[in-house]
């Protein structure tokens, strides 16, 4: 089994960079938004470390069109900062928020840009 990680890479424009953060399986288990510039998306990942250990940060949906369930990760100003993936389930979404508090504040950053 790996070490969770932040993966930083660049999209297909030339100003669009992103982040994921992977557990120790691999797995994704928060992304983010499109940011214009690297020292954006560094800054953010930043944020997610400061706010991942806070329950009160987490936004937990419910998407009643196909019944299932996400969470979005807020900073102290209340701007997403990070997305979940998609969960069949409630339990197994708050199993996601569990691994985004354990993994994110000491993960390093895996610069692929």
């Amino acid at each position: 089994m790996k070490n969770p990680k932040f993966e930083l890479f660049s999209g297909i424009g030339r100003n669009d960079y992103f982040f994921n953060l992977k557990a120790g399986n691999g797995e994704k288990i928060l992304g983010s938004e499109s940011y214009t510039s690297k020292h954006a998306a560094v800054h953010s990942i930043a944020s997610v470390k400061r706010n991942a250990p806070y329950y009160k940060q987490y936004e937990r949906r419910f998407n009643s069109d196909n019944n299932s369930y996400t969470f979005v990760l807020k900073a102290e100003n209340g701007e997403i900062i990070g997305r979940s993936e998609t969960y069949p389930s409630a339990y197994s979404r708050d199993e996601g928020i569990e691994a985004v508090r354990r993994n994110a504040p000491e993960a390093p950053t895996d610069d692929l840009t």
